[in-house]
């Protein structure tokens, strides 16, 4: 009634099947484990490069495909492991995008750090206080590694001039965007803390006043005094009387004038031309950097009415005067530098022809 008992033999093939299967087991695990510590160890391990080495991670590019990328360029000996070491240390997400330095024999725990954690590369443009927007957009257009073109002409005295760091694939337009949002935060900042008796109404007004400001000197200890000169008329309702003004009327910021005003330039009435017309000009005539604008809020206080060059070169400065005689007598003394500098300049180029003269005579002798 009962079936037969298991016989001896059929119990010992379960056993050694339960063996065989346990002893598989065991031997699996002991090589999982083998190859995990080993996967751990080359994660570890100095890795293959001999040199710096650079590397980008791509906007869109996930850990699969960096790793693939680092495989290829030699950069870790197993892709795999690199995953791996990502996922275990919960970074499969964590990384930038960028242009990185990998160091020479950079393990690949190093270099998962570096790309997750490390600050990429950077790059950096200046723009000189007085640019005007024209030549700010060519310099971006000329600075490596940027992307985009300038849609639009930014309007002129709404950048802050200064240098700009960017990483590589940053986009023209985004330096232009950071360059107005220093300009408006500077500016704001600046007008809060104006002189009260200005005779100016608006941040923009100040902003013209002080592009023109800049535009008349680049030394850097002058622009309260020039500035001061230019408030002194204001004043006193007397014309500004500047030629960057004249100048940008003729040319709207683009390029460079490259010779004297002429007469009928002086005389012709135009919204820039401040020999002519009351006030401040329409507009800026370039982007004033900080110094210009902090010198055109708070000038000098002086009874300057007057200045003109000091010398033939533009870190001569400014010679300055409360009256019309006095300035007339600065205007002689410039005039009578001007007129030594071309002198010389004359006579260095007289002294440059005799000797090319001499040359040319004394190459011909030798060749008879």
């Amino acid at each position: 009634m009962f079936g037969k008992p298991k016989s001896r033999r059929t119990r010992n093939a379960v056993v050694d099947i339960l063996n065989g299967f346990l002893s598989i087991l065991v031997l699996a695990i002991i090589v999982l484990v083998g190859i995990v510590v080993w996967g751990i160890s080359q994660f570890y391990a100095e890795g293959q490069s001999s040199q710096d080495t650079v590397f980008i991670v791509e906007r869109g590019n996930g850990l699969s495909t960096v790793a693939q990328r680092l495989e290829d360029a030699g950069l870790i000996s197993n892709r795999w492991i690199f995953i791996g070491g990502a996922m275990a240390e919960k970074k499969e997400r964590a990384l930038k995008h960028g242009e990185y330095k990998l160091t020479a024999g950079a393990s690949m725990a190093d270099i998962l750090t570096e790309l997750s954690e490390g600050t990429p590369i950077t790059y950096s443009v200046t723009f000189p206080e007085g640019y005007t927007s024209w030549q700010i957009v060519e310099r971006l257009n000329e600075a490596p590694l940027l992307e985009g073109n300038i849609e639009t002409l930014p309007e002129e005295g709404t950048l802050l001039p200064d240098t700009y760091v960017y990483e590589r694939g940053a986009t023209r337009q985004s330096v232009l965007d950071r360059m107005i949002a220093a300009h408006d935060e500077a500016l704001a900042e600046i007008w809060a803390e104006r002189d009260p008796n200005l005779p100016l109404d608006t941040p923009e007004q100040l902003v013209i006043l002080a592009s023109i400001v800049e535009k008349e000197t680049g030394v850097d200890g002058e622009r309260p005094q020039v500035a001061s000169v230019f408030v002194n008329r204001l004043k006193r309702n007397m014309r500004l009387q500047s030629d960057p003004t004249t100048i940008y009327g003729i040319t709207k910021g683009v390029g460079t004038l490259g010779r004297g005003l002429r007469k009928s330039e002086l005389e012709a009435r135009t919204d820039y031309n401040t020999y002519q017309i009351d006030g401040l000009p329409a507009g800026p005539i370039a982007n004033p950097g900080l110094a210009a604008l902090q010198a055109t809020a708070n000038p000098d206080k002086t009874a300057y009415l007057y200045f003109v060059a000091a010398g033939a070169t533009p870190s001569d400065g400014h010679l300055f005067a409360t009256n019309y005689a006095d300035h007339r007598k600065n205007v002689a003394q410039w005039r009578a530098v001007e007129r030594e500098a071309a002198a010389e300049a004359a006579n260095e180029a007289e002294l440059t022809r005799e000797a090319l003269e001499q040359q040319e005579a004394e190459a011909a002798d030798a060749g008879n």
